[in-house]
């Protein structure tokens, strides 16, 4: 079984019993670096749990940039299972970071939404925060290809 078929059906699970935490479970990366999806606010949002490696300048001490990327594209893709009626795991195309402030060691929680879907391509913006949702400390733009019953296949 491919991780993406695995990770469909813990989907179908997931939805069957209204709980979105179910998800992470099927990406190793995402366990790694204790990033979850959670919904018990009734929005769907992303929380990466706060831990030591997670720290790329001990002087300030602040989140590696690249892990804070690595959690906004999660972000969107967790969005994207949970909201869109996708059969497979979407696909990164590209994805654009704006680093806004420095993060320092705590819990950072994100929120994605699908700003423009086609057949195959969708854009989604996705923004991070700590203490206060209103001074995020990164956004990312994404594009990602997914699967669409109505679209012809892919080459």
């Amino acid at each position: 079984m491919s991780a993406g078929s695995s990770l469909i059906k813990r989907l179908a699970e997931a939805r069957k019993h209204g709980d979105v935490s179910r998800l992470a479970d099927a990406i190793p990366y995402a366990k790694w670096m204790k990033i979850a999806p959670e919904n018990t606010t009734g929005e769907l949002l992303t929380r990466m749990r706060y831990h030591d490696t997670l720290i790329g300048n001990t002087y300030l001490p602040a989140i590696h940039g690249g892990t804070l990327g690595a959690m906004l594209e999660m972000a969107a893709i967790f969005h994207l299972l949970w909201e869109t009626d996708t059969p497979t795991v979407p696909k990164i195309v590209n994805i654009t970071v704006d680093y806004l402030r420095s993060a320092g060691p705590r819990d950072v929680i994100a929120a994605a939404k699908v700003t423009k879907q086609g057949r195959r391509m969708v854009n989604v913006f996705a923004e991070a925060w700590q203490d206060d949702r209103s001074k995020p400390v990164a956004s990312a733009s994404a594009h990602f290809l997914i699967e669409s019953d109505d679209a012809p296949p892919s080459l």
